[in-house]
Formats: structure tokens, sequence, C-alpha cells
């Protein structure tokens, strides 16, 4: 099925200035807006949930640019895929807690002209951190709003300069199954892996986010960076990263590797495509009492709809 309603540009950092985040944040915190465990049930599709407390009347509220209220810091930060901790999501948080973020470094090499090693000190100095609020939407038909913090992934790859034989960009996570306790399970091909083309890496929605909220990236999000790629499922957007290749062949990614028949490597949002196992069709949005329709390329259609021009995205599930 299609849906009538366009994507709207993204809103840049001057549109949501820091203090509606701080204030936001603020808020939750002295006012103690908790999304209880009940409320973000299993994300099943047909399960049902609880809503989230309204803000005070007077507080900003954050909205993507559809008009979508950000989800709470509680809902983002309890509710958490993430196999390195648990297949669990609210036992995510608690397992991460003590997580090493520091020291940190990215080596980003490959086909590129100017290898480079940065350090997250290096990441939030070099490049001027905006904000995004974007729409995420999970593989497994849930869906939340988030205000990240952080830069385009284009302005890193134009410092390493990319070759003209580069083609694609692979993702690494950390692998460090001492602390990250789910890279005990043999079943995943640790660490995790995964990949762009080169144009969707480039395309400015594309952010490696640092924070949530105004504050530095909870380590249940993806501390202390990930990548952020709104018009795809979720599991796209990888975790912690360490690395990052520049390469002329297409990467292998984890999720294609377990289950290729239902992980494919675009992975980008379309209604028009079940998963083999589920509808596409709807979604349920954490602290929504119903589901709604899941908008192609998850709302984002006219930034990054020419990138497939030229593809049946009925074969690039």
């Amino acid at each position: 099925m299609t849906h009538p309603l366009k994507s709207m540009p993204v809103r840049p950092s001057e549109i949501t200035p820091k203090d509606v985040y701080l204030s936001r944040r603020d808020f939750i915190k002295a006012a103690g807006i908790l999304a209880g465990s009940a409320a973000l049930a299993a994300c099943a599709p047909a399960e049902a949930e609880g809503t989230s407390p309204a803000p005070a009347q007077n507080l900003p509220v954050l909205t993507d640019e559809l008009g979508d209220p950000a989800n709470t810091f509680d809902e983002i930060t309890k509710y958490n895929n993430y196999y390195e901790f648990s297949t669990n999501k609210e036992a995510v948080a608690p397992l991460s807690k003590n997580f090493t973020t520091s020291p940190w470094t990215l080596e980003v090499t490959g086909m590129v002209g100017k290898p480079k090693t940065f350090g997250i000190e290096d990441l939030l100095t070099m490049f001027p951190q905006v904000d995004r609020i974007y729409r995420l939407r999970c593989v497994e038909a849930w869906s939340m709003v988030i205000p990240w913090n952080g830069f385009p992934l284009a302005s890193l790859l134009k410092q390493v300069e990319p070759t003209s034989d580069a083609q694609y960009v692979r993702f690494e996570t950390v692998y460090r199954p001492e602390e990250m306790k789910g890279q005990g399970s043999a079943f995943y091909p640790w660490p995790y892996q995964e990949g762009l083309r080169l144009d969707e890496a480039m395309n400015d929605l594309a952010i490696l986010a640092t924070g949530l909220y105004g504050e530095m990236m909870p380590s249940q999000n993806g501390a202390p960076i990930r990548l952020v790629v709104p018009w795809k499922y979720g599991f796209k957007s990888i975790k912690s990263i360490v690395k990052i290749e520049l390469t002329d062949k297409r990467p292998e990614t984890l999720w294609s590797t377990v289950a290729p028949n239902e992980y494919g490597f675009y992975a980008n949002v379309n209604p028009n495509v079940d998963h083999p196992r589920w509808s596409q069709a709807s979604e349920r949005r954490i602290g929504e009492l119903t589901r709604r329709e899941t908008l192609m390329f998850n709302g984002y259609g006219e930034q990054v709809a020419d990138l497939y021009a030229d593809m049946d995205l009925s074969l690039h599930y």
C-alpha cells in the first residue's frame, strides 16, 4: 500500500536549539517521568502497551518534521535492541551500565587517500555537532522518535578522501566479549558488521551520532558513537563503531549472514514488502495505544528515493 503523506526536509540544529533539548531533558529528570516496563512490552506487532505521561503545559515539546512528538528519554534508553549485551530489550540498560567507552578510537581505512584513526575527543571537536530529530523504525514493526546529537557521516568521509574505486562503506562494532556478554553467543558472527553504498553514506541524513537529548550517548544506545540511517530499518544503524572501511566490494553484514531471506543488505523501510514473518504495513510507536501506517523510506523519500531510482525495491528488502 502507498501512503499519501509526503516526507519533508529534515530540520537542522538551528530549528531545534540546544536549550530546547536541555530543558526537555531537565524536565524529564526533575519530574521523574518514567515509562514503566508494562508500557514497553516486547515488540511483537500484536501486543498492547500503555501511554507515556503528557508533558507539562509550558514545556517545549520536541517533534519531528511531521509533527510527531519525541519519545521520552526514559523510553529511548530503557527499550533497546543490542544483542551484544542481551536479546532482552529491557535488560540491555542494566547489563551495559559499566561498559567502557573511554578511551575510544575509530579507525577509518581502506580505499581512501588519507587513512586516519580518530579519538572520540577528535570526533567531538573536529566536526560541528548538530541536532537531528529522526524517526527510528525497527524491522520488528515498532518505532520511536529520537532527538540525536552528532554529525553527518559525509563530513568524516570527506576528511579521509575516498578514492575513485571506493563504492561501499563497511562498519564494524567493537568486539569485547568480556564486557559484552552477548558476544559469547556462537549463533552470531561477531563482531557486528554493517554496510552502505558510498552514495548512501554521503547523503546528509546519514549521521554518526554521539548523543541524544543533549547528553553523551548512553551505553545501551550505542556509546560512544553509532550510525543513524533513518530511512532504513534500525538494524542498519550499527552501534559502538571502532572501524570504518571504504571498499569496492559489498560488505558482508551480520543479519544478512544469519538470515539472508529476512534481512537484506539495503533494508530500506518499505510498507509494501512484508517481512517473511510479519507485515510491515504498519508499526507500533512506543508509548502509543494504536498502530500507525508505515511510510515509504520511513517518510524520508524526498531526500533518498533518487538513490534507488533504477532498482526494483521489491527485490531489495
